[in-house]
């Protein structure tokens, strides 16, 4: 099975610790974010756990943690984009977040890490020459590190309107016209362009529009094939395989203004103060109420098949 940190929040950037001592005691806990007292615990166990999927803007915490992971697979996904603080308050130097990358991918294998160039928005600062010249820098210093490099455009959810009035969306000629160059960009660095969640409009210049975290990426990432369960999507638009995420919303410290799973600063740094590194949840710990399910979880390495 796997077993997914990063659609909640950045769990190597701000709780690496916790996630380490999980790893340790062989389980963690996940609140169900709609109906608290429902918790869900998984074994975290190699086993069981075919894999890991990490999203992350800083991955350089967990790399003192690599001996607990060396025995599950491990398919990361790391966003670096060009924004200032001004959108970003608390994301690292975007130069050495480059640096971790490359020293990430090293380590982990160049089919075991992707690059996130996303939300894409536009504004005064933020123009699309400014994109497509910050794409173009961060394309050239990751080639050779990776063969996929994701975008996707602003989402106005209503936490995002909340926390960033200002945006606007992107019109579909401004998708096309930025999308087409990214695709070339990422292909003259030996990268493919996966569009997330944003149709099949950019499959005419050379992106695959099929998908950014397919079960064929997790096979690509540790070298078998998997037998898993059919599982839709997060949303309609999405294709991607999405399950058993151990995170919770309103945890990330980046703070960023387009973050869709944050609502506003102040309950983010309320949240963060319940945080335990011992405790079994990412925040808080057991409570009277709590009914817990031991999730049932198996291998779905297909033991007869291997990847070349």
């Amino acid at each position: 099975m796997i077993i997914n940190t990063g659609q909640r929040t950045d769990i190597p950037a701000f709780y690496s610790d916790w996630f380490a001592n999980r790893l340790r005691e062989g389980f963690v806990c996940v609140r169900n974010p709609y109906y608290p007292s429902q918790v869900s615990r998984y074994r975290l166990d190699p086993s069981v756990v075919d894999c890991i999927g990490f999203c992350t803007k800083n991955p350089e915490p967990m790399f003192r943690y690599f001996d607990l992971l060396k025995d599950y697979g491990q398919y990361w996904f790391v966003t670096i984009t060009p924004y200032g603080r001004d959108i970003e308050p608390n994301v690292k130097d975007k130069h050495k977040l480059l640096d971790d990358f490359r020293r990430l991918s090293d380590t982990v294998g160049v089919n075991s890490v992707g690059w996130r160039y996303d939300p894409v928005f536009l504004s005064e600062r933020y123009s699309a020459a400014y994109h497509l010249r910050a794409f173009e820098k961060m394309a050239s210093a990751l080639d050779s590190y990776t063969k996929t490099a994701v975008i996707s455009f602003i989402d106005l959810y209503p936490k995002v309107r909340r926390n960033f009035p200002e945006a606007r969306e992107v019109t579909r000629e401004e998708r096309l016209e930025l999308g087409k160059t990214f695709a070339e960009i990422a292909a003259a660095h030996g990268m493919t362009l996966k569009p997330c969640a944003e149709g099949n409009d950019l499959a005419a210049f050379g992106a695959d529009c099929g998908g950014c975290m397919k079960i064929s990426d997790y096979e690509k990432a540790i070298g078998r094939r998997l037998n898993a369960p059919k599982k839709k999507g997060a949303r309609a638009e999405c294709a991607c395989y999405l399950a058993c995420d151990i995170g919770a919303y309103n945890t990330c410290m980046h703070l960023c203004r387009y973050c869709y799973a944050n609502a506003e600063p102040a309950k983010v740094l309320a949240q963060s103060r319940l945080h335990d590194p011992n405790s079994p949840f990412l925040i808080g710990n057991y409570q009277k109420d709590d009914v817990i399910h031991d999730v049932p979880q198996k291998s779905w390495i297909d033991g007869q098949t291997a990847l070349l």
